[in-house]
């Protein structure tokens, strides 16, 4: 079987969590819960073909439940922050679930992460197995105008690539802006952390942000300073950089203006020394934000019991710009009532030639 299902666990409330699990005829592995429509493990072999879990998650269902960093979600409506917790939308002032002490609105509030999603189609073809789950997020919600129907499809295709497919309508115009919330460690380890990783973005830009986290509204180049990965570099070879914008994250948490002729739609490539593992981004929305887990502290405890620390994992999150609702000079993430989102992220997966 291509796709197996297995009971996670119970919320708090009593509602059932379903595990999927998905195998392609590489023998490639993800297993996703309907929790937030999560990967909650993803197995990729290394140089010498051994297997490993390349993504930070949490054995049980309690601990997603209380958890706070989003460990592979689903993420929306909005993903990222928006300033001050509302936005103006025809004439009309929408006011949202403020969950940053900064008064902004982060992934959305009590965002998709928090909600039970129902599958609703999946494929047992050996080579492209994939399962489709559905939210309804109706008007109103978080403070968010329309009825929108979300779809979120994840896909094993031949050879080592997970594709998440993404659609939505809304009845009432809305922003959109959904994403995936995976944090990757090529090592397979997440003691380790990934700061000897190899990272490039095809991103001549990014957007600086204040303090909070928060678009300042420029789009800044990153040649000479450390926010430059137009050539791959180690993660942490600038990660302790005294410069503002890095300093005041602790790390990278930034939104990159990805290229818009790159090539084939590839955004990204990650590259771990230790075990050979590869990891390319491929997407066609504008911008990618790259988080380092620098607000990882060791008290959320990952699969196997680890303690999951500050750059244990970085996120690729492909993405509209965050606080572009306030930013008319970035991307519209508004969409008509009717007009449907589509978008489509592709993490490919594969070894180099190195010594064994």
């Amino acid at each position: 079987m291509s796709i197996q299902k297995e009971l996670f666990g119970y919320l708090s409330d009593g509602r059932a969590v379903e595990r999927y699990r998905l195998t392609n005829s590489s023998g490639m592995q993800a297993e996703i819960i309907s929790y937030g429509a999560s990967v909650n493990k993803l197995l990729v072999p290394d140089r010498n073909g051994k297997l490993g879990d390349v993504v930070l998650g949490y054995d049980s269902l309690e601990s997603y439940e209380k958890g706070t960093k989003f460990f592979g979600a689903a993420i929306g409506r909005y993903a990222n922050r928006i300033a001050g917790g509302s936005f103006s939308l025809n004439g009309k002032e929408y006011r949202l679930t403020q969950n940053e002490a900064s008064g902004a609105t982060l992934h959305g509030g009590t965002g998709f992460d928090r909600k039970v999603w129902h599958v609703v189609s999946s494929c047992e073809e050996e080579d492209r197995p994939s399962i489709t789950f559905a939210y309804l997020s109706p008007d109103g919600e978080e403070g968010f105008p329309g009825d929108l129907e979300v779809k979120v499809t994840y896909t094993l295709i031949r050879g080592h690539s997970l594709r998440i497919d993404y659609w939505a309508k809304a009845d009432r115009d809305t922003p959109i802006n959904l994403t995936n919330h995976s944090y990757f460690n090529l090592t397979g380890d997440a003691a380790c952390t990934v700061l000897g990783h190899r990272l490039q973005i095809a991103a001549d830009a990014f957007t600086p942000t204040t303090p909070d986290g928060i678009p300042t509204g420029e789009v800044l180049p990153v040649t000479g300073t450390p926010m430059d990965f137009t050539t791959e570099k180690p993660v942490g070879q600038d990660i302790h950089s005294h410069y503002p914008q890095i300093a005041a994250a602790r790390g990278y948490d930034h939104n990159y203006v990805l290229s818009p002729d790159r090539e084939g739609g590839k955004v990204a490539r990650v590259y771990d020394p230790d075990s050979g593992r590869i990891l390319e981004v491929y997407t066609q929305e504008p911008g990618m934000q790259l988080y380092t887990a620098n607000y990882l502290d060791g008290t959320d405890i990952g699969k196997g019991g680890v303690p999951l620390h500050a750059y244990c994992a970085l996120c690729l999150e492909t993405q509209h710009f965050p606080d572009s609702v306030h930013q008319p000079q970035f991307p519209s993430p508004f969409y008509r009532a009717g007009e449907v989102f589509r978008s489509t992220t592709e993490y490919r997966f594969s070894v180099d030639e190195g010594s064994k």
